[in-house]
Formats: structure tokens, sequence, C-alpha cells
């Protein structure tokens, strides 16, 4: 909770003032009653209008005092509220883009959703509470025990009596709250887990008929939700019922006890009236204080998810640079070897360089380790063993915006959002129209382009549903040349192309990229075929390198690659 509440501290000011009006209010409605029984057991008996109508007025302006107060109070906490709120999401969603693809893994996206989500409006509905109930509940309650007490000090401790045994309840109730809601919280990850992959599979679903088993799966997690849920709502919904009888017990004692001190001329009715109507004010506030400890158990559980992210430290600190690299080598990687999960390689002892302007292929079947070549060129994750250099340098030497800058990439299955052709190949950069169009044209994507109503103001719906496989991916490379990057990686993103586009898309590319070394990931060897360097991955190992020519004289996997598609011949 420390971390989450230090986002107040900017508005420990407004915060202070809103205190302090909120103070004003609350003791503005404490001092009704009382001015109620002084007015019918010492005004009233003296018969003087005047004074009648003085105090009258006195009390409607303590009632005035206290709703201006509590509005203004309550309209402040809103306002500190949101903003605070704004300040959280941000920073969480910050964290959440340069969270390391290992601590994404760890974390997982569905759950990084519900921690953005349901996670910070769990805090800001704690925080907002606080802000109006926080304040008046323990004035109310605190202010009316010690009236009562100057009033008449037995009826004031019959009262008390009943307090103790509240808030040992309440306590007890919060303390059992907090991990339930944390399973809560789990079971709300995992649903939303359940339905990014359904909108996401959706069609393929729809497909293979595979509706009512999706239902039935997105089902046995609702279902769960439903459990951790009904057992969170049956410890913390037993308070009310609780805290209610325990009150009603302490209201039937002060009643009795009352009864008989004004039988006996103890007290009097006025202050059996007053007793009453605190009693009301403090039992108003014990309920709020109950609410509050109910927020505040599901609050608890949501800051310290919260807090997991925006603690989790650097996993990718930047490291000085040996010295032993080769300037002359733009990319080397240097026995690397790799794996997920600590168990079997992903990548097994990888070597290979290439030089400035240099192309490389890489080719192999699914699972051999292409894309886990990417994932560590990028710094997604830090190799196990072994050397990563750029320009003669240790990968991990270099700042995230310093390796970042680098780089063009186009994946497979990137995203394009909701927005205008243009604006999804300039991305948030500064690029001109003028490099926007030559990179649609090396690209491929120019005349499909102009062939849409508007051109490049054409308007994209999300994920690209509008246009084509093939066109996405055409728009996915422009966006990764635009910026005419040093390194260009092409992960399996020409996969829709057909096979004269491709091999246009290759051309286009030695002509107008001479000075950017090209790395290109694919299943076909068409794509990589005149590539300076080709290496062949099997299992995570090379099991062949050299030229296109080369490997189908001596790499008889890359040979069967190359007959298998159109018998080895190509288009150019």
């Amino acid at each position: 909770m420390k971390r989450i509440l230090s986002y107040l501290l900017p508005y420990k000011k407004r915060l202070l003032i809103g205190f302090s009006i909120k103070v004003f209010g609350t003791v503005s409605e404490l001092f009704i009653p009382f001015l109620l029984t002084y007015i019918l057991e010492n005004v009233i008996v003296t018969e003087d209008i005047s004074k009648i109508v003085f105090y009258g007025v006195l009390m409607m302006l303590c009632a005035l005092g206290a709703c201006v107060g509590n509005v203004t109070a309550n309209r402040m906490a809103a306002r500190s509220t949101a903003d605070f709120s704004i300040r959280m999401r941000h920073d969480l969603f910050k964290k959440t883009l340069y969270l390391s693809a290992k601590d994404t893994d760890r974390f997982t996206v569905a759950s990084l959703e519900s921690r953005i989500t349901s996670d910070t409006y769990n805090v800001q509905n704690f925080i907002g509470m606080m802000q109006r109930m926080g304040v008046r509940a323990p004035i109310l309650l605190l202010g009316g025990v010690a009236i009562t007490l100057f009033m008449d000090s037995a009826l004031a401790l019959v009262m008390i009596a009943t307090m103790p045994i509240i808030f040992i309840t309440v306590f007890c109730i919060a303390r059992w709250g907090v991990p339930l809601y944390t399973r809560v919280q789990k079971s709300i990850d995992d649903m939303i887990r359940v339905v990014r992959e359904d909108i996401q599979g959706v069609r393929v679903i729809k497909a293979l008929s595979k509706n009512e088993y999706e239902n039935r799966r997105y089902d046995a997690f609702n279902k769960k939700l439903v459990e951790n849920e009904r057992r969170a709502s049956i410890v913390m919904n037993a308070g009310n019922p609780i805290m209610t009888l325990l009150m009603n017990l302490g209201i039937a004692a002060v009643i009795a006890v009352a009864a008989v001190r004004v039988d006996k001329g103890s007290s009097s009715t006025a202050t059996v009236i007053a007793f009453m109507q605190y009693f009301t004010l403090i039992s108003m506030a014990l309920m709020s204080l109950s609410r509050m400890f109910v927020m505040y158990t599901k609050c608890a559980a949501s800051a310290r998810r919260i807090s997991e992210i925006l603690d989790t430290p650097n996993t990718f600190p930047i490291e000085e640079d040996d010295g032993m690299g080769n300037e002359d080598e733009h990319i080397s990687f240097e026995n690397v070897t790799f794996s997920y999960f600590g168990k079997k390689p992903n990548l097994d002892n990888i070597n290979f360089s290439l030089p400035h302007g240099g192309t490389l292929g890489i080719i192999g079947a699914t699972g051999s380790g292409k894309s886990t070549i990417v994932k560590l060129l990028l710094r997604f994750y830090d190799a196990d063993s072994g050397v990563i250099r750029i320009n003669g340098k240790k990968l991990s030497s270099y700042s995230s915006d310093e390796l970042t800058s680098m780089f063009g990439v186009a994946l497979q299955n990137d995203f394009l959002y909701a927005d205008t052709i243009e604006e999804n190949i300039c991305f948030g950069r500064d690029i001109s129209h003028d490099d926007v169009v030559k990179a649609a044209k090396i690209a491929q994507a120019h005349d499909f382009i102009f062939a849409t109503p508007d051109g490049y103001d054409y308007k994209i719906s999300a994920k690209g549903t509008n246009i084509s496989g093939g066109q996405r991916q055409r728009l996915l490379i422009a966006r990764a040349i635009a910026a005419k990057p040093d390194i260009l990686i092409l992960d399996d993103s020409s996969s829709a192309l057909d096979y004269k586009t491709d091999a246009n898309l290759r051309k286009a590319l030695k002509e107008n990229m001479t000075d950017t070394t090209v790395i290109t990931v694919a299943q076909r060897v068409s794509s990589v075929k005149d590539c300076d360097v080709i290496i062949v991955l099997d299992n995570g190992k090379i099991i062949g390198k050299g030229k296109h020519a080369e490997l189908l004289e001596n790499c008889p996997e890359y040979k069967q690659i190359s007959d298998s598609q159109m018998g080895g011949a190509f288009l150019d």
C-alpha cells in the first residue's frame, strides 16, 4: 500500500484543504443533536421567542454547514482521486511496455490487463472512499462518543460496550478477505486470458465448429471465478448483519437503561432523544467503517498486484563493454546458447557474423529457433551463455533507446491499429510523407494503397481486418523500413505474399537499402536464396551455413526444402 499511497503526495495540499473542509462539515453535523437537546431543556422553558428563533437558526446554519462542507469536500476528493488514478494507471501501463519479455511471460498478458483495469479500479474506489468516509466516519464515531460521555456517561458506557466486539469482528473479516480477493483477481486473470484467446481466434473457432467447446472452456473458468467470488462474499457480507445485530442490541440496551434513569430522574427525555440521534450517527459511522474495511481487502489485494509490476526491477541492466569485438562486423553471435525454461536449449552454440550492409537468411522448420534469434538480437531475452555484438560492442552495453533506434522490424503477426494507412506506417514517428511513400513503394504496397478510396488517408480497422493478409504484411514491412534503420529484420513477414510480389520486394530492398543490414527469417527458400549468408536451423542448432548454391551441395536438409518448393526452381 505504501507504494500506491505515494501517488497521493503531489496532491497533499489539496487533500489537506479537503480534509479541513470535511472536518468542518462533520463537526457542524455533530452539534445538531446537542443543540436540539439544549433547546428542549433550556430554551423552550424560557418561552423567549427570540432565543428559540436564534438557536433554531443556529441549528439550520449547522445543517447548512454540514451539507456545503461535505459536498465541497466530496467534490475535491473526486477530483483528487481522478488525478491520482490517472498517474497510477499511466505509470502502470508505461511499466508494462518496458517489462522484459521474460517478465511479461511470467505475469501473462491477461494478468497485466486485469491489473491495469480491475485492480486500479479497486484501488481508486478505496482512495475515493477514504477521502469521503475515512475522515467523516472517525469524527462522527469519536465525536459522538465524546459528546455522549459529556451528556450522560452511564448511557454512553452502555453504548461503548458493544464497540470492541464490533471492531474485533471487522478486523477478523478484513484479515480473511485479503487472500480471498487475491484468488478472485487471479480467477479474473484466467477468465480474461480465455476471452482474449477466443476473440483473437474467433474465425478459426467458427471455421472448425468449436463454438460449444470454447463455451464449455469459458464456462469452467467462469464457474471458478463465481466460486471464488462466492467464498469472498460469504465472508465479507457476514460483517453487515453481525454489526447490525450488535448495534441493535446496543440500542436496545441504551433504551432499557435510559428508561430506568429517566424514571429515577437521573436523566431527561431530551437527553435520550439526543442519545438516539447520536447513536444513529455512530451506527452510520460504524457501517461506513465496515464498508471501508471491505473495500480495503479488495484494495490491499489489488495494490499488492499493482506494486508487483511497478517494483519489478530492470532485468536487463546496462553492462560495460569488454572491448573484444570486431567493429567491422555489424552483427555477431559468439557461442550463443539460450533456453526459455532453463531445461532443453532452444538455441545451442550459435555462431555467425554479418558485415555492414550484409544480408542474412534464416530458414528452418517450425520451432527450430528462427524467431528466438531475432528475440535475442532485439534483447527481448538475454542469452544464457555466449556473446551477441552489434558494431563490435556487447549487446548488453547499449541502452534500450540506443538499441531500438537501430532496428526496423516486421513480424508475421504484428499489429495494425484503427487509423489511416499513413499513420500506421509512421507509427507515431516523425517521418515525412515522401519517406512514407518511398517505404510503401519498396514494400510493394504503394499500388494497392493508391487504389483505395482515400489513398494514404484510407482508414484501416483494428488489426487491419478490412484489408487482405498480404496487404497487411506489406504495410508492416513499409513501417519497418520507413525510418531507414541500420538493421532491418523481416521475421516471416512475407509469408502471405505471392512469389512474384516477394521477388519484387527482395529486388527493391537490394536496390534501395544497400547500407542496411537485412535479416530475413522465412519458411520459403525463395525469400532467402539471394542472401549473402544463409543459416539452416534444426532443433536450435545450425546444421548448414553458406550461400544458396553452397547449401544445395553441402546441406541435404536445405536441398530437400528447396526441392520440395517448386522443384528447386524460383520465380525471379
